[in-house]
């Protein structure tokens, strides 16, 4: 009972105490106030110091069990992370990945081999045409310079007969 009555008297001093310029403020003896908190802490029961105890032990405690909580589950990811690595679902979809793989370049080279094959068939086709208009160009050339040299023959021909014609009168009328 002699914590009570030591909080009753507390009460008693703040409510007397002098009345400072805002009402709801009081001046006291910091001096008397601290002597009456700490009578009242050492006639407060063991049980209660001990109840502080415990709890500050409990956060502790709790404290480092959520600190190996932590560790724990650390560990037990990378334990996990292997075990997902070395497990045989795992290895067979990388072994499916690296077939996938395999059979992605095959195709990518078949088609690269494809296309080479068709453009050396276009290319080969835009030689044959571009040989064949060359020998038409030729032919038609040699033709048109045959008749050229013909017709070149044949207008020599004629100024070489008019002119020996006029040799032939020039000649006679001497």
């Amino acid at each position: 009972m002699e914590v009570i009555e030591l909080l009753e008297y507390l009460q008693d001093v703040i409510e007397n105490s002098p009345k400072f310029i805002v009402p709801s403020k009081v001046v006291i003896n910091k001096n008397e106030i601290m002597e009456l908190i700490d009578r009242i802490v050492n006639f407060l029961p063991d049980e209660f110091k001990k109840a502080k105890w415990l709890c500050e032990e409990k956060d502790r405690i709790l404290g480092e069990a959520l600190q190996e909580a932590e560790i724990l589950k650390r560990e037990k990811m990378s334990l996990l992370k292997r075990e997902i690595e070395n497990h045989s679902i795992t290895k067979q979809a990388e072994k499916q990945a690296e077939n996938i793989v395999v059979s992605a370049q095959k195709q990518a080279k078949e088609l690269r081999l494809g296309a080479i094959d068709y453009a050396d068939f276009l290319l080969s086709d835009l030689q044959n045409q571009i040989d064949n208009e060359s020998k038409q160009m030729l032919e038609n050339l040699q033709k048109e310079m045959e008749e050229f040299l013909v017709k070149l023959s044949n207008e020599i021909d004629g100024k070489n007969k008019t002119i020996r014609e006029n040799i032939k009168e020039l000649r006679d009328t001497k």
